[in-house]
C-alpha cells in the first residue's frame, strides 16, 4: 500500500518521496539505477542522487524497483509491444500484395482452402478468415532480436525526477492540492484522491473544497473514519450515496445504490436534515434528480426516523407530494414577462454563477438598452462571488463570440464526447461584449496572487487553461484540450496498445491527412499499410495477451497541412470495458533506429477511457514556418457499433477538428499578460541561466537549479493557476 500511496507522488508531481533507511554507501547502486531510469526516459536529479548516494544499497535498490515500475507504466513500457510485420518501419509490403500472400497462404492450408474458394467465387474476401492475417506470426524476442539498439539523441526525452520530502509529508500535500482543486479532477485523479483521503482524513484538511464531486469522495473518506461530514446542499448527500455504490458522483451517469448499513443510513440523514433546517429553499435542488432520490428514499427507508423531519421533506418532494419552487423556474417566468433585468437581478442574488453562465441568453433576448445595461451591471455585482474557473470559461466564450451566425459550434460533454452544429444564434452586442470582457479581466486580474516575478518556459504559453480535469486525459506528457505545444522531429511515430477483457476485440490505429482546408489528403490504415508519408505496422485483430499497432511518418514528406491520428474500435469492447488501452506518440531522428517501441522517445502518452468507439486524442498542424505543432483533443466520436475505419469518418473528423482548431483558448498567455498589468515582473526563460533569487516558474518541466523556495507549476499542477 505504501508503495502505491508513493507512486501517485512521482505520477502527479514528479517528486520521489525522500526514501528512509540507514545511513550507507549506496553511491554505485544510485548510479546504477540512475542509468536504469535513463534507458526508460526519466534520470535522477543532482540533488536526488547525492540522497540517494548516502543510504544504504539494500534501501536504493527497493527504491529503484519501485520507481522503475512507476515510470515504466507512466510511458507505457511495462507491456510488451509487438509489431505484425517483424522488420517494422522497414520491409512493409504494399496493402494489395499482403492480401494477396494472405490470400495464397489460405489457399495452401487444407483447413481454409475450400472456404477461401468460396469466398473468391463472389469476389470478396474476409480478411478474417485467413489464417495468417489479424495474428502476430513470431514471438516479443524474435521481433527484438531484428532490431538495433536505438542511437541516443539530444532530442530523446529526458524527464527528471527531483528530490521529495518525507513520504507522509508528500502524501499530505499531494492529498491537500487535489482535495482543494478549483478545478473538477478527471476520472482517474478521483480515484486517486479515493485513495489519499482513506489515508489522511485524521490529518490536516483544506480549508475548503470547492468542487463538488471532489467533496462527495473526501466525505466517503471521512464517513469511514467517523469524522463530520461536509454537507451544504441536499444533492452532497446524493453525491455520497452514489460514491458509497461505485457510481458517479458528478451524477451523469445512473448509479445502482446498495442497500446501507443501518448507521450510514441514520448519518444520510441527519445530514440531509441538518442542510434543509438550515435553508428550507435547498429543497428545490431535489427537482434536478428527482428519480434518483426516489431510489435513495428506498435505500435510506426515512419513514424510519421520524426525529428527522427535513429529511423526510425532501423525498416528499421528489414524488410530488410536497412544492419545491426552483429557481430555473422563477427565472423562466421573469423572462416570459419580458422583464430580464428582473431575470439578472435574481440570478446575481441566489446563483451567481448561473448569472454569468446564462449571460449569452439574457443579452440576446435584452430589447431595450437599458435592459442591456442592467444584465452588465448585475455581472459586474455577482462577480467578485463567482468561482474563477466559471468567469474563464465565460471569458473564452465571450471571446469566441465575436463572430456572425453561422459558425461552427462544438459541442463536448464532461465524458469528451463531441459534435459539432452550425451556431444559429444571434450575435451577442458588441458594446456590451466588450463591457463584460473587461469585467471578467479586472476581477481575475485582482485574484491573481501577488508575485514579484515570472520566469517563463515560452513552450508553455499555448498551454490552454485546465478549467476541468475532465478536459484532460491521465498520462505522461498531456495537455489540457485545445493546448498547443511544439513537436520537432524527423519521424513521428504513434501507437496503440489494448489489452482484451473477456471478448475478443480489435482496435485499428489510423493516420488521416488533411489539407488546409480540411479536405482528405490521404490516410495510413489497416487498409493503406503505406504511402509517400509513412507505414503501418500491420493489423492485431485479437489481444487476449495485449496488442500494439504503430504509424511511422517522415514529416517532411508529409502532404498537407494535418495529421489526425485515430482509434477505430472495428470490434469487441470498448475504451472502457478492455482491461488496458493507451495511446501515445514518439519522436526519433531518422539515424536512430532501434525497436519499434522505445521509452526514451516517448513525448506523450494517454489512457485511452472514453464513451465513443473513436478516439482523437490530438492533432498536429503545420504552422506559416513549416514546423509542426501539436493540438490537443482528447475527443471521442459516437461511431458505429462495428466496422468503424478512418475511410467511414474522415468528413466528421474533419468538420470537428476545424470547429476546434478556429476556436481560441484561453491559455497560460492570457494569465501571464494579466500579472504584467498588475505589476508582475514577467522574465521569458533562455533555458539556460537562472535567477539566484526565488521565483515563480511557469514551464512544460522543472529546471534543475531553481531556488529551493521558488513555486514551480508545470503541467501536473497547472490548475494551481486557475483562481479560486
Amino acid at each position: 500500500m505504501v508503495h502505491r500511496l508513493e507512486s501517485l507522488v512521482i505520477r502527479h508531481t514528479h517528486r520521489l518521496p525522500a526514501p528512509a533507511g540507514p545511513v550507507g554507501e549506496g553511491a554505485v547502486a544510485a548510479r546504477q539505477f540512475d542509468a536504469a531510469l535513463m534507458s526508460v526516459g526519466f534520470k535522477l536529479s543532482a540533488e536526488l542522487l547525492e540522497h540517494l548516494s548516502r543510504l544504504s544499497e539494500p534501501t536504493v535498490v527497493d527504491t529503484a524497483v519501485a520507481t522503475l515500475d512507476t515510470v515504466r507504466e507512466m510511458v507505457g513500457d511495462h507491456v510488451r509491444h509487438n509489431v505484425y510485420f517483424i522488420d517494422f518501419p522497414a520491409n512493409v509490403p504494399g496493402t494489395f500484395d499482403f492480401w494477396m500472400w494472405c490470400i495464397a497462404g489460405a489457399l495452401a492450408d487444407d483447413r481454409t482452402r475450400a472456404s477461401t474458394l468460396e469466398q473468391l467465387g463472389t469476389g470478396l474476401v474476409d480478411l478474417l478468415t485467413l489464417p495468417a492475417y489479424g495474428a502476430y506470426r513470431h514471438t516479443y524476442a524474435e521481433m527484438l532480436a531484428r532490431h538495433d539498439e536505438l542511437i541516443a539523441a539530444a532530442g530523446d526525452r529526458l524527464t527528471v525526477l527531483h528530490l521529495g520530502g518525507p513520504a507522509d509529508e508528500e502524501l499530505t500535500t499531494l492529498y491537500l492540492t487535489l482535495a482543494g482543486s478549483s478545478t473538477p479532477l478527471g476520472e482517474d485523479g478521483l480515484r486517486d484522491l479515493r485513495e489519499l483521503a482513506g489515508h489522511c482524513v485524521n490529518g490536516p484538511q483544506p480549508d475548503v473544497i470547492p468542487v463538488r464531486e471532489t467533496r462527495a469522495v473526501v466525505n466517503q473518506a471521512r464517513l469511514t473514519a467517523g469524522s463530520d461530514l461536509l454537507l451544504d446542499t441536499v444533492t452532497d448527500v446524493l453525491r455520497l450515496a452514489c460514491a458509497l455504490s461505485g457510481g458517479d458522483v458528478a451524477l451523469q451517469e445512473p448509479t445502482r445504490l446498495r442497500a446501507l448499513p443501518r448507521p450510514v443510513r441514520r448519518t444520510l440523514l441527519a445530514g440531509l436534515d441538518a442542510v434543509v433546517a438550515a435553508a428550507p429553499a435547498k429543497l428545490a435542488d431535489v427537482h434536478a434528480h428527482r428519480e434518483m432520490w426516489k431510489r435513495l428514499g428506498e435505500r435510506l427507508h426515512p419513514h424510519e426516523y421520524p426525529q428527522w423531519p427535513h429529511a423526510a421533506d425532501v423525498f416528499a418532494v421528489a414524488r410530488g407530494e410536497r412544492t419545491a419552487r426552483t429557481l430555473d423556474s422563477r427565472v423562466e417566468e421573469l423572462l416570459a414577462a419580458k422583464d430580464t433585468a428582473g431575470a439578472a437581478g435574481l440570478l446575481a442574488a441566489a446563483a451567481p454563477g448561473r448569472l454569468f453562465r446564462c449571460l449569452d441568453r439574457l443579452l440576446r433576448t435584452a430589447r431595450t438598452q437599458d435592459e442591456r445595461d442592467a444584465v452588465v451591471a448585475a455581472a459586474e455585482h455577482a462577480a467578485p462571488e463567482t468561482a474563477g474557473r466559471v468567469l474563464l470559461s465565460v471569458r473564452e466564450h465571450l471571446h469566441n463570440r465575436d463572430g456572425e451566425t453561422g459558425a461552427r459550434r462544438v459541442f463536448v460533454n464532461r465524458s469528451g464526447r463531441a459534435w459539432v452544429t452550425e451556431d444559429t444564434r444571434p450575435p451577442v452586442p458588441v458594446p456590451e461584449r466588450k463591457r463584460l470582457i473587461a469585467v471578467l479581466d479586472a476581477e481575475l486580474r485582482r485574484r491573481l496572487p501577488t508575485v514579484e516575478h515570472v520566469l517563463l518556459d515560452p513552450d508553455v504559453l499555448d498551454v490552454a487553461l485546465p478549467l476541468s480535469g475532465k478536459a484532460t486525459a491521465s498520462g505522461l506528457g498531456v495537455l489540457p484540450r485545445g493546448s498547443m505545444s511544439p513537436v520537432d522531429g524527423e519521424l513521428l511515430r504513434f501507437f496503440v496498445y489494448w489489452k482484451q477483457t473477456a471478448h475478443t476485440t480489435d482496435f485499428d490505429l489510423s493516420a488521416l491527412l488533411l489539407d488546409a482546408e480540411y479536405a482528405t489528403v490521404s490516410w495510413l490504415s489497416y487498409t493503406n499499410l503505406r504511402d509517400i508519408e509513412g507505414k503501418h505496422s500491420g493489423d492485431i485483430t485479437d489481444a487476449p495477451d495485449g496488442a500494439s499497432e504503430f504509424i511511422d511518418l517522415r514529416l517532411d514528406a508529409v502532404r498537407g497541412d494535418c495529421i489526425v491520428p485515430q482509434v477505430n474500435i472495428y470490434s469487441g469492447e470498448g475504451f472502457e470495458e478492455v482491461e488496458e488501452s493507451f495511446f501515445g506518440f514518439m519522436l526519433r531522428e531518422s539515424e536512430q533506429r532501434g525497436r519499434p517501441f522505445e521509452p526514451r522517445t516517448v513525448r506523450m502518452k494517454s489512457e485511452l477511457r472514453g464513451p465513443g468507439r473513436v478516439a482523437l486524442p490530438l492533432a498536429f498542424l503545420r504552422r506559416p514556418d513549416g514546423r509542426w505543432s501539436a493540438k490537443w483533443l482528447h475527443l471521442y466520436l459516437k461511431g458505429s457499433p462495428a466496422s468503424n475505419r478512418v475511410e467511414g469518418n474522415h468528413v466528421t473528423v474533419a468538420t470537428l477538428l476545424r470547429g476546434i482548431v478556429e476556436r481560441e483558448q484561453l491559455t497560460v498567455r492570457y494569465l501571464v499578460g494579466l500579472m504584467a498589468d498588475g505589476g508582475t515582473t514577467v522574465t521569458v526563460w533562455d533555458g539556460k541561466t537562472l535567477p539566484a533569487d526565488p521565483v515563480a516558474y511557469v514551464g512544460l518541466d522543472r529546471p534543475e537549479g531553481l531556488h529551493p523556495e521558488s513555486r514551480v507549476v508545470t503541467p501536473e499542477n497547472l490548475r494551481d493557476l486557475i483562481p479560486a
